[in-house]
């Protein structure tokens, strides 16, 4: 499996970005994926995921009515749009996939994905 991020960049205090999420490589099913980000001297930090064959979606509480989480399953792509960004909002994103059955509680687990995709940096500056 190979997932591509892309759509970071830098934006004011208030702002907004619209991040996607491209996977290929194999024959998919049932599968999730996540967002996931790092900042600086931080560790990595579940932000929300979404089952792509069914209606299962998770948020992590601090991006709850800000971000939200969508996908195009006939493209096998996910996207985060993230309104009202803040400076603690500044982080590289990345995005995850797993073919595991997660519930809430596991979902937000870095070590439940199988496959990451290279980081895409959102700086927002105040």
């Amino acid at each position: 499996v190979q997932l591509q991020a892309s759509g970071g960049g830098l934006v004011q205090d208030g702002g907004s970005l619209r991040l996607s999420c491209a996977a290929s490589g194999r024959a998919f099913s049932n599968y999730i994926l996540a967002w996931f980000r790092q900042a600086p001297g931080k560790e990595r930090e579940f932000v929300a995921a979404i089952k792509m064959s069914g209606g299962s979606i998770y948020y992590a509480e601090f991006v709850r009515g800000r971000f939200t989480i969508s996908k195009d399953r006939a493209k096998n792509t996910m996207y985060l749009q993230m309104n009202s960004l803040k400076s603690e909002d500044t982080a590289e994103y990345f995005c995850a996939w797993t073919s595991r059955g997660l519930i809430t509680t596991t979902a937000r687990l870095p070590s439940m994905y199988d496959y990451w995709g290279p980081g895409t940096q959102v700086t927002v500056s105040s």
